[in-house]
């Protein structure tokens, strides 16, 4: 990668040629090739004790940038500190917590001052199980999750819908030291995995949010930022969220997209995981630029609102099926790349000829049933059931209202099936002391005997 710097007008003549070239599945591999050289290790992740804890095999944390646990058996977890100095931006990004690893996630939460945690995924995607469900499943005490191995209890005490993301807060308690601390959630529930965001005007839109919630500042701990992996969709947003900082500090010729996300892949491996990501995280920076500007909506752009769309259900045929998670950290997918999407300030980055529109985005999640109910919030639906054709006297309202009653009743199995394994694992856990306890006791008794009979 040359390191010169470039101004937008650059930017946009680089993101011009590479999209006229159809040179994305290059760039991106070439970006790859350069981390190859990287001499970093990973031994802590592969070691026999810690591999059960990571998600995915192919996907292991840095040991020199590695968030290290402090109050607990073991110190690992599948996360890293991901700065970016000239950004004055400290990130963790870490993987979608595990049945076993919900405590050591929220212990991370605390012991890092973190103030909120970014979610960009489901729960389940693609029929698959994505992610624990880590918080409680309702709000107030009577609902708290407590952790006893760690000493650290987790109450809900507001959630809010926002369209196409929805914001929670949560109080964690130290039943050590009796202090308590609020941390707010932000989960992007239309965010695809291998995928990107349906627009990045929406994109910019939570953006913009999470960083009026002072969640990103330098005063405090770094935020929590996870999808599946915790590189993808993760690294998308540092990535954006970054090269937007340093315009705003440095001026429009400070960034180096490339460049920048090859420094912070020196903290993580695989952050940006398909040329899809990379594509849309030039498209973002490029049109977040002129966003961000505070003279911005002088020049009456804000007409503009193709974020609205985002509302709408999208009836898109399903897929094709992700690459093999092996594969996703040195080649590109096969599948061609999405279009871009309309914006009246990207102008004529739309330009013609573009590859033909994947439908990778994952159909937006209907309204979440009440919660007093059995069935799960619209957060973790699944959602890739097949489209059912309208006939006979249904109209369009009756096959979404069957279709969301179905998807409700099948994840209501998977999180009855969560519910499950944590009483499992909590019974495991307490019996591991008194089976200990009882142990020791009978070998103190066959030693003694063994020395009074001799």
């Amino acid at each position: 990668m040359n390191g010169e710097k470039m101004n937008t007008n650059n930017v946009e003549a680089e993101y011009m040629d590479i999209a006229n070239r159809n040179a994305w599945t290059i760039t991106y591999q070439k970006i790859g090739s350069e981390c190859q050289l990287y001499p970093y290790t990973c031994t802590e992740a592969k070691k026999p004790q810690n591999r059960p804890l990571n998600r995915y095999r192919d996907v292991n944390p840095y040991d020199h940038s590695r968030v290290i646990l402090k109050r607990c058996e073991g110190d690992y977890i599948n996360a890293n500190l991901v700065k970016m100095d000239r950004a004055n931006r400290k990130y963790i990004l870490t993987q979608g917590p595990l049945v076993g690893t919900v405590g050591h996630f929220w212990l991370m939460v605390w012991e890092q001052n973190s103030r909120a945690i970014l979610m960009l995924n489901k729960i389940i995607e693609k029929n698959e199980i994505k992610c624990h469900w880590y918080w409680p499943y309702g709000i107030g005490e009577q609902q708290k999750l407590v952790l006893d191995e760690i000493k650290l209890t987790i109450e809900q005490i507001s959630e809010e819908d926002c369209n196409y993301y929805t914001t929670r807060v949560f109080r964690i308690f130290d039943m050590e030291s009796s202090e308590s601390r609020e941390v707010i959630q932000f989960h992007y529930t239309t965010w695809p995995d291998f995928g990107v965001p349906s627009s990045p005007v929406a994109f910019l839109e939570f953006l913009k949010k999470v960083r009026l919630s002072g969640a990103l500042e330098a005063d405090v701990g770094p935020p929590i930022v996870h999808c599946s992996a915790g590189i993808g969709r993760s690294g998308t947003f540092c990535l954006v969220d970054s090269c937007l900082v340093i315009i705003e500090k440095e001026g429009l010729e400070g960034v180096n997209i490339q460049q920048i996300l090859l420094e912070m892949r020196r903290d993580r491996m695989g952050l940006i995981q398909t040329p899809d990501q990379l594509r849309f995280s030039y498209q973002a920076i490029i049109e977040g630029a002129k966003r961000f500007d505070p003279n911005w909506k002088e020049d009456g752009k804000m007409e503009e609102s193709i974020y609205s769309s985002v509302a709408e259900e999208a009836e898109e045929e399903a897929p094709p099926p992700p690459p093999p998670r092996a594969e996703s950290l040195s080649k590109a997918p096969a599948r061609p790349l999405p279009a871009i999407p309309n914006s009246a300030s990207l102008g004529n980055l739309n330009y013609t000829g573009s590859p033909e529109e994947s439908g990778s985005d994952d159909d937006e999640p209907p309204p979440p049933p009440p919660r007093d109910t059995a069935s799960s919030s619209a957060d973790d639906e699944d959602d890739e059931a097949p489209q059912q054709p309208e006939s006979g006297g249904e109209n369009t309202e009756t096959l979404r209202r069957r279709r969301t009653r179905e998807l409700a009743e099948r994840v209501s199995v998977m999180k009855k099936r969560a519910r499950d394994a944590e009483r499992w694992h909590a019974l495991k856990r307490s019996l591991y002391k008194p089976l200990t306890i009882t142990f020791g006791f009978i070998l103190a008794g066959i030693v003694i005997y063994s020395y009074v009979k001799h």
